[in-house]
C-alpha cells in the first residue's frame, strides 16, 4: 500500500507541471493506476473537492487529500489502513528512485 501511495503521488505531481495554478488538475476525473513489483494494481481517483477513493485488490478506501506548504501530497484515510500513518504524506521528487528503488508502472 505504501508503494502505491508514493508512486501515485509521484505521477500526479510529475504530470501536473502544465497546470501551474492547480498541480492536481490533470488528475481530476481520471483514475491513477499503479502496479508494484509484485504485480499488485492499485487505483486511486482524486476529486477537485479534496477527496479521493481507491481500491487495491479487495480493499476499498477513501479519504481526503491536500498539498502541504512543501507541495507534499498528504492523504488522510477515512479508516486508517494498516502500516500507514494518517495522514500519509509523500515527497513526489524522491519516490521512484530513492524510496522504491524499483520499476513501478504508473498510468
Amino acid at each position: 500500500m505504501t508503494r502505491f501511495l508514493m508512486t501515485a503521488a509521484a505521477f500526479v505531481l510529475a504530470t501536473s507541471a502544465a497546470f501551474a495554478d492547480d498541480i492536481m488538475a490533470s488528475r481530476y476525473g481520471n483514475t491513477t493506476m499503479t502496479t508494484d513489483a509484485k504485480g499488485v494494481v492499485t487505483k486511486i481517483y482524486y476529486k477537485s473537492d479534496g477527496t479521493f477513493t481507491g481500491k487495491q485488490a479487495n480493499q476499498s478506501f477513501s479519504g481526503t487529500w491536500k498539498l502541504d506548504a512543501s507541495n507534499m501530497l498528504c492523504l488522510t484515510f477515512s479508516i486508517a489502513l494498516p502500516g500507514l500513518t494518517n495522514p500519509t504524506c509523500v515527497q513526489p521528487a524522491r519516490i521512484r528512485s530513492a524510496i522504491l528503488g524499483e520499476e513501478t508502472g504508473v498510468q
